[in-house]
């Protein structure tokens, strides 16, 4: 077994006021049990990371570290920089102080219990653990369609993904620290993490409903998750739009030849829904292929300028913090 266990839970946190002292509540009860058991060291810590929220979120997060300074830790962003960012804000400041890192939701869906299985494989040399749903029975049908048929989507076009693995995981010190040489300003974690090696494992748990509040991902915001996560890893989107144009290309080469034989024959009979069918598809095709790139180069535009993924305006990780 490994000795080097001192855990950090990493929970992003945006309006999360309704739910925050259950989360805290039930996790107090959880880290001691771990800490008695010894799979991890008393300097284990939860660590809630503020994503910008504008209700009573951080001063939740700053009364728990006031009362509870030995257990719960805190991290203030300067503004909103979305999830990815908030999570990736906890892993890089709790690293200098952990040996293996948790990452969760704060909405008490992912199941903590699955944390043992997830430290007994961190002991037995695992570096990533990931946590996989067991099942989607408690999503409506268009969910679990819209997301199994996401992660099926993302493995046909060649991203390296963990099918119905969100970002619940446990990643070693050193697992951390190789993620922290990936870059990129676009974030989609669930592909990145895979991407750093290391041996990996999943533990698979059951997820519940959501205890209070609403979801911080409605449909619109899942969709620009999605199309963020393809073209951020793959470019099969691109060779898509050339294989299609090349269809359009052959077809429009027949459709001359056929022009040209109904002219040579006399029976060039301009057919007015031909015309304007042709017209709407080509043009909708090329609509579709230029909006494409210009997501392409959108990334390129926004990782060529380097700007600072987060900015971090406080940190309560010690007694006296505040």
């Amino acid at each position: 077994m490994r000795q080097d266990n001192t855990l950090y839970l990493v929970i992003p946190c945006y309006k999360e006021q309704e739910v925050l002292p259950e989360t805290a509540k039930r996790l107090r009860v959880k880290m001691h049990a771990l800490m008695e058991a010894g799979q991890i060291s008393s300097a284990s810590r939860v660590m809630f990371v503020n994503d910008g929220s504008k209700d009573r979120t951080w001063e939740i997060i700053a009364d728990l570290h006031e009362k509870e300074p030995e257990l719960f830790s805190g991290v203030n962003l300067s503004r909103n920089r979305g999830h990815q960012n908030a999570l990736l804000a906890g892993l890089m400041t709790a690293v200098n102080e952990a040996d293996v890192l948790i990452s969760m939701d704060a909405d008490l869906q992912d199941d903590i219990n699955a944390m043992d299985g997830m430290l007994e494989a961190y002991h037995n040399g695992y570096d990533v653990v990931y946590g996989v749903r067991s099942s989607r029975k408690t999503d409506t049908f268009f969910k679990r369609f819209t997301a199994e048929g996401f992660y099926k989507l993302m493995k046909a076009l060649g991203v390296d993904i963990v099918f119905n693995h969100a970002d619940y995981r446990l990643m070693s010190k050193r697992a951390v620290e190789g993620l922290a040489q990936f870059g990129e300003v676009n974030l989609f974690l669930r592909g990145i993490v895979p991407q750093i090696g290391y041996r990996w494992t999943t533990v698979e748990y059951a997820r519940a409903e959501r205890f209070a509040g609403e979801s911080k991902y409605p449909l619109k915001k899942m969709l620009a998750f999605a199309f963020d996560g393809i073209t951020s890893f793959s470019v099969k989107p691109m060779r898509l739009i050339l294989h299609v144009g090349a269809i359009v290309f052959l077809i429009s080469i027949a459709m001359l030849l056929w022009a040209l034989i109904s002219k040579l024959t006399g029976h060039a009979n301009a057919g007015w829904t031909s015309l304007m069918g042709s017209i709407w598809l080509i043009g909708g095709i090329q609509l579709l292929a230029l909006g494409v790139v210009g997501e392409y180069i959108g990334k390129i535009y926004a990782e060529t300028k380097r700007r600072p993924r987060f900015i971090i305006e406080q940190v309560l990780n010690k007694p006296g913090d505040r």
